[in-house]
């Protein structure tokens, strides 16, 4: 099970007013353990004021780069994000967990393929992470990126972006879609919704040729891409999701119980491996989740978002019968496999085996 290591910050670099770009180097013991996969994430931990954070943020670095790197952008009211563009210096070191996510498909050097990206906001910074690597790795293939903000300045990675058109001439070109500035065409200004997509793809993308589609940003618009997508007759294997939000802000303390959840009200007798250690107790079979539970009864249980945006809590039902929530982050497959996101199983049946090792 993935555990926290000191990464050191030896570059930050202000790529927008309200983004940082953080380089950040493990030790050399921790080298390998942070040899990441273009698309993954890392999981930070901090103390603020005595509560204990932790959010992920997307390795915006090419696998070539020789680097580790993060692009962190300033949420409102976010305690973290305001932090590491405020306050954070080089030298400082931050508590990280290797590398996780399969926001990624498998690279195939020989082949002919045809990628298509659309982010929002932050939501570049894992996609940048897969172009970078698919133009280098695949040199036969092309991406196109659409890539949506609100107006020129709050383009993240924007040089950057330039420089990768500038040097893959022919198999890399960038649409940016401005919500609050007028563009030469007009289909590149103001919000991607249904209509903007199917004259996105009426004009300047042949769905046809796309291989493998990527989404990264707000879930409203990732849905709006994805029922698109299907449309122009990309299948659910193609389209791969990412969505960039590390935490639900207003989101309600009390879940809602599910109708099996309410009938099969009481006590659950649970049974969780970690890092070939296993806790057996006691949990009401209400609201609470396994993870809750667990960290509970003092297990160390991986987490970070707590919303079913990321699968750092990922783990498998042995045995017993379990709700899930929310889930954003598991394939269909791994659904079906017995793999859940414990911050948001609840238990049904009267006992429950999990395990985090599987």
């Amino acid at each position: 099970m993935a555990r926290f290591h000191a990464l050191q910050v030896t570059d930050i670099r202000r790529d927008t007013r309200d983004a940082v770009v953080v380089t950040l180097k493990p030790e050399a013991a921790d080298k390998d353990a942070f040899d990441f996969i273009q698309g993954q994430y890392l999981t930070f931990r901090r103390d603020f004021d005595g509560e204990e954070l932790r959010r992920s943020y997307s390795i915006c670095a090419g696998k070539d780069d020789g680097c580790l790197k993060v692009g962190i952008k300033r949420v409102e009211g976010g305690a973290f994000s305001t932090w590491a563009n405020e306050e954070l210096k080089i030298g400082d070191r931050l508590d990280v967990m290797p590398p996780m996510g399969r926001f990624f498909t498998e690279l195939e050097p020989e082949k002919v393929k045809s990628y298509l990206g659309f982010a929002g906001g932050s939501g570049i910074t894992p996609i940048l992470s897969i172009i970078k690597t698919v133009l280098a790795r695949e040199p036969k293939s092309t991406f196109t990126l659409i890539y949506a903000n609100r107006q020129t300045s709050s383009i993240m990675f924007r040089e950057e972006l330039e420089d990768l058109k500038n040097t893959y001439l022919g198999r890399f070109s960038v649409i940016h879609i401005l919500e609050t500035e007028t563009q030469d065409i007009d289909l590149f200004t103001g919000r991607i919704d249904a209509e903007k997509m199917d004259l996105l793809f009426r004009l300047w993308v042949d769905a046809e040729e796309v291989d493998t589609a990527f989404i990264c940003g707000p879930e409203p618009m990732m849905l709006t891409i994805a029922d698109s997508l299907r449309k122009h007759g990309l299948s659910d294997e193609q389209i791969r999701f990412e969505l960039f939000a590390s935490s639900q802000p207003g989101r309600a303390k009390a879940r809602t119980m599910s109708q099996a959840a309410a009938a099969g009200a009481g006590t659950c007798e649970v049974s969780v491996t970690l890092d070939g250690s296993t806790r057996n107790f006691q949990m009401e079979k209400n609201s609470t989740s396994v993870l809750e539970a667990a960290i509970a009864n003092s297990m160390d249980a991986p987490f970070s978002c707590k919303a079913g945006v990321c699968s750092t809590c990922r783990a498998k039902v042995i045995e017993g019968e379990v709700e899930m929530e929310v889930n954003h982050a598991l394939e269909d497959y791994e659904v079906r496999a017995g793999y859940v996101l414990s911050c948001q199983c609840i238990p049904v049946s009267d006992k429950v085996v999990i395990s985090y090792d599987e």
